[in-house]
């Protein structure tokens, strides 16, 4: 079974990886309340890479390679002088090697307690919101251009 941690880290870490990095940065200021961030040392420095994105025929049939996208990937250890030594991870789409940084630096911090709540507060429930929101509105807009086709059957 998984543990609680491991189910709030794969949601904070969805929301990282769909955030733009703009918004990254303003939301970690802001949730950092204009403190300098604890400094960190780098596992794997940002790279720019391929992934092979698959697909599934009619969404739940056989999986089939639909391409290659360009992912951008980090790790790096907190050096927070306690003893503990949290590590963040950060993989995205796209091409964006600061915005995987501060992906990585917001998973690290998330794990700390110092930082944990007021992250959580300040930036991934609000993301997660933005995130929904988004979604939910173009659920909306792609319903609104829904034809329904009936078939009408000439009596007998």
């Amino acid at each position: 079974m998984e543990s609680q941690h491991a189910a709030g880290r794969r949601e904070w870490m969805a929301v990282l990886a769909r955030t733009p990095r703009d918004v990254l940065q303003a939301a970690l200021d802001q949730a950092l309340d204009g403190a300098k961030p604890p400094a960190y040392e780098w596992l794997r420095a940002p790279d720019i890479g391929l992934a092979m994105v698959r697909g599934r025929i009619g969404g739940t049939g056989d999986a089939f390679n639909l391409g290659e996208a360009t992912v951008t990937r980090a790790t790096l250890r907190l050096r927070t002088g306690d003893g503990s030594a949290p590590v963040g991870v950060a993989v995205h789409l796209g091409r964006d090697k600061e915005r995987a940084t501060l992906a990585a630096l917001v998973d690290a911090l998330l794990q700390t307690p110092r930082h944990a709540e007021r992250l959580r507060t300040h930036l991934i429930e609000p993301l997660a919101a933005r995130i929904a929101d988004e979604r939910q509105r173009k659920q909306a807009e792609a319903a609104a251009t829904k034809v329904e086709f009936f078939t009408m059957v000439r009596g007998e």
